[in-house]
């Protein structure tokens, strides 16, 4: 069986990059469904008031707020399938004149173009939003989202820092919006289908997951396409630069390079851990059958390779990342569970998608996962194989688990619980990385001690220097 991690079997990594590359060409693909915006729903098709239910048939308005590569991605995928979901698109938001520009062409009909996504949100008639910022906004549009009554699909990672995130996951609790996680493994069967069998008990304790997440390339990750900087359009008249880095404490001249670049700069993003984490942190913990928030989080990150500067392009090299490239996570849960997570930006070759029990180990690639007894309880547990688990990683699943969930009031695939465990991990493992320390997380107090158990504040803007 080939990992997750073979070339011939990287569904997360080719997944994403595929979605981001091919959504210019999803316009011809939704030509047939171009008569669905032609009328304006609002007044006939009205939507309900923040906080009122949405009726099982009612068709959904929708709108965008961040459509740079992933958020244009997702405008167009929910545009193919727009019938299938019944959704309306209405608006859009960005501080690119640009993109506000792509984006109401690519939606068509009567969408508004806003520059200010707060102004979005004060419409009554849209239900729902998907975020596609930068990673600082994340958190804080989403949660002005959920507070203006609108569900939210969330680009990940949750936030940017730990703080917060746990504002959005209140906020989301008190005012009972769906919101569904952008990580697209969690509505891959086969992570629910090894969630089932954990549950079932049968094959003793949880001891230990393992899972990565690996890119390569020779330039070094995020410095080729789709991540060219473009030279025509983006200048400093183009983009509400203030509001772009508003919330960041290393605030700098207009910069093309971060505008586009910025998953590699710490201000914006955690890296690995913002950027590539996620896709399996999510769907390793949903399998565990039971997600907790961590006890103990450790983290190591390297950058071994300086793949920056290894090589030039048109005579430029590209400025150097804060981020690793290349990192280590382990964390430790309170049933004793542990999970170990890798991420690189400098090798493909990772580590293979594994759960181990006490008394079998379950491994999962593609559409398949093979349950394999301990040889010790070999006469109680029979060898198995679960295949063609369906639907695999597939975001326009993903996005209509969430709009089903929104009609039927339940909880979606990549749900706030989940979010905001994983979101731990991952903001504790940089702490840890960053401020060289063991983090240790009482889930009941939200406080954070380190090995001598001293309370250390979550990092946030403004406590690092570049932050």
């Amino acid at each position: 069986m080939k990992s997750s991690t073979d070339k011939a079997a990287r569904p997360a990594g080719a997944t994403r990059r595929e979605f981001l590359k091919k959504s210019t060409l999803a316009a011809a693909a939704v030509a047939a469904t171009q008569n669905l915006f032609k009328t304006p729903v609002y007044g006939q098709n009205q939507a309900p008031s923040p906080g009122s239910a949405v009726g099982a048939n009612q068709r959904l308005v929708v709108a965008y707020i961040g459509v740079g590569l992933q958020g244009m991605a997702h405008l167009k995928l929910q545009k193919e399938h727009a019938g299938e979901n019944n959704i309306v698109q209405a608006a859009v938001s960005d501080l690119s004149k640009h993109r506000q520009a792509e984006a109401k062409d690519a939606v068509g009909g009567d969408c508004v173009v806003f520059e200010d996504y707060r102004k979005l949100l004060e419409r009554k008639d849209i239900d729902a939003v998907t975020i596609s910022t930068t990673d600082p906004w994340h958190a804080t549009v989403a949660t002005d989202a959920v507070q203006a009554g609108k569900h939210v699909y969330g680009e990940k990672p949750m936030a940017r820092y730990l703080g917060e995130a746990f504002k959005l996951y209140d906020a989301v609790k008190s005012t009972k919006k769906v919101f569904q996680i952008g990580s697209q493994g969690t509505s891959d069967y086969k992570w629910t289908k090894v969630a089932e069998l954990i549950r079932s008990g049968k094959l003793g304790k949880l001891v230990l997951g393992q899972d990565s997440y690996n890119r390569n390339s020779v330039r070094g990750e995020w410095n080729d396409a789709p991540y060219d900087v473009p030279k025509k359009w983006l200048v400093a008249d183009d983009v509400n630069w203030a509001m772009w880095q508003q919330l960041v404490h290393n605030k700098v001249d207009f910069s093309p390079e971060k505008f586009v670049r910025w998953r590699k700069y710490y201000p914006y993003c955690a890296g690995p851990l913002g950027d590539l984490c996620p896709h399996r942190m999510h769907p390793l913990m949903l399998a565990t059958g039971n997600p907790e928030f961590p006890s103990r989080v450790v983290c190591l990150g390297q950058n071994p390779i300086h793949a920056d500067k290894s090589e030039e392009k048109n005579g430029e090299s590209a400025p150097e990342r804060d981020c690793p490239e290349d990192l280590q996570l382990v964390a430790e849960f309170p049933s004793g569970l542990a999970l170990m997570m890798i991420s690189s930006t400098v090798t493909w070759n990772g580590l293979p998608s594994v759960m181990r029990t006490h008394k079998a180990t379950l491994s999962m690639a593609g559409n398949r996962v093979d349950l394999k007894p301990e040889k010790e309880f070999s006469d109680d547990i029979d060898p198995q194989t679960f295949d063609d688990l369906k639907p695999g990683e597939d975001i326009a699943v993903h996005e209509k688990n969430w709009f089903d969930c929104i009609r039927d009031n339940k909880e979606p695939n990549g749900n706030i619980d989940l979010a905001i465990k994983v979101q731990t991990v991952l903001s504790l493992a940089e702490m840890s990385n960053r401020l060289n320390m063991v983090c240790l997380f009482d889930e009941k107090t939200r406080k954070i001690t380190n090995g001598d158990g001293k309370v250390v504040d979550p990092i946030t803007y403004g406590t690092l220097d570049k932050s």
